[in-house]
């Protein structure tokens, strides 16, 4: 409750017996030896302060409160508030933030300061404290050493901190008669009765606000007895502002000013007779004001999903009624009637359906009137915040019609409305519906330049597998914008290099659309940036380091509430894990990636999660459950996978269906890839079809196949494939008594397998070189930190440097119980005990200045 008004006595607390109880037990098991975490939610003025203040002065041990740091973007800053709170000095202060920073974290640093001190202390506005101290506390809870009691509060309207076992109490309103009883305690100024009663119901049961009132009406007597207002509030906004400007400040800029607009615009017009009451807020009015102030579009969708905002498009309202006066009240008047003014100013350069002198446009109570310019504006915020997380079917039609309204008067943004519309229907999986968003086949639109032009035709072509077509335009498309410093061209270039089966010309101009997204702070881009780099980088089989990208898009994506970027960034570490034959890491991503992309349509990403499971299955000898999943993957219509991706899983489909009996199914698949393999798409396609003709032992003798297949991976480079089709072709050799023939393939599957860090790939070829007799090298011995898998040998780094399982979990995208899994695998392999051995391990072995936590 930052900002809310202090008394000179702490009035008295009503209605909050519960939560005193819970403290009080907290406190208790403190003094025994034990400890535990209480966690306080409430709205802006409902008491948090106040009654952890009170906590910290009936408590039988010692106890502390200690605030958000004014400057929480510190490092540590809360932390360091917290020990300076305990020490006796500066410098023992000092002393306990440095053990906090080491391995022992922050028990170890309130054990030094308290030695078996039982201690109580009391975290206000945990929302608002610095990122290291978050994480540096949480961690010490999960901890649960020494005998200490957490009480902790954060706002509503912000998560929970995740505390395995904690409780978690919120505080409500006060009933009518504690909300009296606190106005009698904190008012010195007289009241009449009809005055005191519409107060009470003004503040609605807030403590908070019953005080700043309290304080405003004490200092200014005028509004005392005999000043009984016939109308109007009796709250005066400034108070509000001051209860709610904790809240306030800890929103991002963009969202607070799009709030503002929320709020102004609700505002009846001046002279209308209806001051007091509040309009109906349209969201297109809301978003093309946002734009004319260059106010972040995609911020009303946060500040909607947030719970601060509510209701339809067409009337938004605040979740809170006092919110919007509270924000009201942070406006000085000049930038109040400036923001109301744009409302019902200049919108256009011409009249819009009559109403106003020309070239103005009112907003009418119950509906936008705007413009075709400002109508685009507002359909192409909305597409592009769908875009990113919500039904991509929606997404399409906002885009469309935003194209549409913008193609006269804003033709470049037209443009950008087209080429969203197509990647909205593309992560769909709707072929047609990418043809219509770009364009009839009439010609290109009056202003288009010459990138859209050939994109446009080139991808109609492409679509209707018309690749002589395509291959000359998109290639212009892929030359003359993968040379640009704008990322949207740059990622159009970068999707014409994908159609073309051009990986590496596509992770080449993604990275550059990257670098320049990150030296001009374009934030809002940057996830689908991530996310079309690390696709490119799968599609290279350069899976490491695809992997790499997606958890850096993921954090991007969750940052900035673009649930189908993160759900697409978990079906890449889903094929990236697959790939290492993690097969709980793939099981983990895969379901987060299909919770998503099935409410939301996204065809693409839940093609690639369904593909990296069926992967996973079929390393670990779950052939006939690998192929059932990818059987509805490589048919075709709309029951089928992503019409991009149906060819790319045919080889591993092949694969599944042979080694369980299906052949005949596996067959015909095989024969359309065949032809789609003739197109030239993807340099992996000859070397695959090659394999896939071995396996079914048609037309040829499989090993003269399972040898041009190696031959084509040659030329191709993908490790991984290549490897794949050793080990397919070892088997075949083995299973005919060939040994001495297959151990030649194996070995060098299985040498390429460890390479890659693809373990349970690895075991797969072991297997079957041992069963030839042939020598399969020294397996993983204690003390061998060389045979960690790149994932393996991250956590172990972390926890080396003193992170915990869910700290590692946040950091690397993963739960604590994939971490769990992961560690124990580390141990065997180490032949290690504890943490303490692993950490001493690793600081023998990585001495030569390598970093085991990269």
């Amino acid at each position: 409750m930052r900002g809310a008004p202090r008394v000179a006595a702490a009035p008295r607390l009503y209605d909050r017996t519960r939560e005193l109880a819970a403290v009080a037990a907290l406190s208790a098991r403190a003094a025994e030896g034990a400890g535990g975490v209480l966690l306080l939610t409430g709205g802006p003025g409902t008491g948090r302060t106040a009654l952890l203040d009170r906590a910290v002065r009936d408590a039988p041990i010692r106890a502390v409160r200690v605030a958000a740091p004014g400057g929480n973007r510190v490092p540590w800053s809360g932390v360091r508030a917290l020990l300076a709170a305990l020490a006796p000095s500066p410098s023992a202060a000092r002393r306990a933030l440095r053990a906090a920073k080491g391995p022992g974290g922050v028990p170890g640093a309130l054990a030094a300061l308290c030695p078996g001190e039982p201690l109580l202390l009391c975290l206000d506005d945990h929302h608002l404290w610095d990122a290291h101290s978050r994480t540096a506390l949480d961690a010490a809870w999960r901890a649960r050493t020494g005998p200490w009691a957490w009480v902790v509060s954060f706002a509503a309207y912000h998560r929970a901190p995740d505390v395995p076992g904690a409780r978690l109490l919120s505080l409500g309103r006060l009933s009518r008669a504690g909300a009296r009883g606190l106005l009698d305690d904190v008012c010195r100024a007289p009241l009449t009765e009809s005055f005191r009663t519409r107060l009470l119901d003004e503040a609605a049961g807030r403590p908070g606000v019953l005080v700043a009132a309290a304080a405003r009406l004490s200092a200014e007597p005028r509004h005392g007895a005999g000043a009984d207002r016939s109308s109007g509030p009796v709250i005066d906004d400034a108070s509000l502002a001051e209860v709610y400007r904790g809240l306030l400040d800890s929103l991002p800029a963009e969202c607070g000013r799009v709030l503002t607009l929320v709020a102004v615009a609700g505002e009846p017009p001046p002279g209308t007779g209806r001051s007091g009451t509040v309009r109906p807020v349209d969201a297109d009015a809301v978003l093309a004001v946002a734009r004319a102030v260059r106010a972040s579009p995609e911020a009303l969708d946060r500040l909607v999903a947030d719970g601060l905002l509510r209701g339809s498009r067409e009337a938004l309202r605040f979740d809170d009624p006092l919110l919007r006066r509270a924000v009201l009240g942070t406006l000085p008047p000049s930038r109040r009637r400036e923001l109301a003014a744009l409302f019902a100013a200049p919108h256009a350069d011409r009249p819009a359906g009559g109403s106003g002198p020309a070239g103005t446009v009112r907003v009418p109570e119950g509906g936008p009137g705007l413009p075709d310019l400002v109508r685009g504006r507002a359909e192409l915020a909305r597409g592009r915040a769908g875009l990113g997380d919500g039904p991509v079917g929606d997404a399409h039609q906002a885009l469309l019609l935003a194209a549409g309204l913008l193609r006269e008067e804003a033709p470049e943004e037209a443009a950008e409305a087209r080429f969203l519309a197509m990647e909205a229907a593309w992560a769909a999986g709707d072929p047609e519906a990418c043809a219509v968003a770009l364009g009839g086949a009439d010609g290109p639109d009056a202003g288009a330049d010459a990138g859209e032009r050939d994109f446009r035709d080139g991808m109609r072509a492409a679509l209707a597998v018309r690749l002589e077509e395509a291959r000359a335009p998109l290639a212009r498309v892929v030359a003359r914008d993968g040379a640009s410093e704008e990322p949207r061209r740059l990622l159009r270039a970068g999707a014409a290099a994908l159609v073309l089966g051009d990986a590496p010309a596509a992770v080449r101009v993604h990275a550059r659309a990257l670098a320049t997204i990150r030296a001009t702070g374009g934030s809002a881009l940057l996830p689908r940036v991530l996310e079309h780099l690390a696709y490119a980088e799968l599609r290279a089989g350069r899976h490491e380091r695809a992997a790499a990208h997606a958890r850096e898009g993921l954090r991007a994506a969750e940052s900035a509430g673009q649930r189908n970027a993160a759900a697409h960034q978990h079906a890449v570490l889903a094929l990236a894990a697959s790939v290492r034959g993690d097969a709980p890491a793939v099981v983990e991503h895969a379901d987060r990636a299909l919770g998503t992309a099935r409410a939301h349509g996204l065809v693409q990403a839940t093609t690639l999660a369904e593909w990296a499971i069926a992967r996973a299955e079929l390393a670990g000898g779950l052939a006939a459950q690998a192929a059932a999943r990818l059987a509805p993957l490589v048919g075709a219509g709309p029951r089928g996978g992503h019409f991009a991706l149906r060819m790319l899983v045919v080889p591993c489909f092949v694969e599944a269906a042979c080694a369980a009996g299906r052949e005949a199914e596996a067959g015909p698949a095989a024969e359309e890839f065949a032809v789609w393999a003739r197109l030239g798409l993807d340099p992996q396609a000859p070397a695959q079809l090659a394999r896939c003709r071995a396996l079914l032992a048609g037309g040829g003798d499989p090993a003269d196949w399972y040898r041009e297949a190696v031959r084509q991976h040659e030329e191709s480079g993908n490790d991984f494939e290549r490897a794949r089709t050793l080990l397919a072709y070892g088997k075949w050799l083995r299973r005919r008594r060939r040994l001495v023939e297959a151990r030649g393939p194996l070995s060098d599957a299985l040498v390429t397998f460890e390479r890659a860090a693809a373990g349970v790939w690895a075991d797969q070829a072991r297997a079957e070189l041992r069963a030839t007799g042939g020598a399969v090298g020294r397996r993983a011995v204690p003390g061998a930190v060389d045979e960690l898998t790149p994932q393996q040998l991250r956590i172990a780094g972390l926890v080396a440097a003193g992170a915990t399982n869910h700290e590692i979990a946040g950091r690397l995208s993963l739960s604590p119980r994939t971490v769990d899994h992961h560690l124990r695998n580390v141990f065997a392999r180490l032949g290690v005990r504890s943490r303490v051995e692993l950490s001493g391990l690793l600081s023998r072995t990585t001495g030569d200045g390598r970093r085991a936590d990269r």
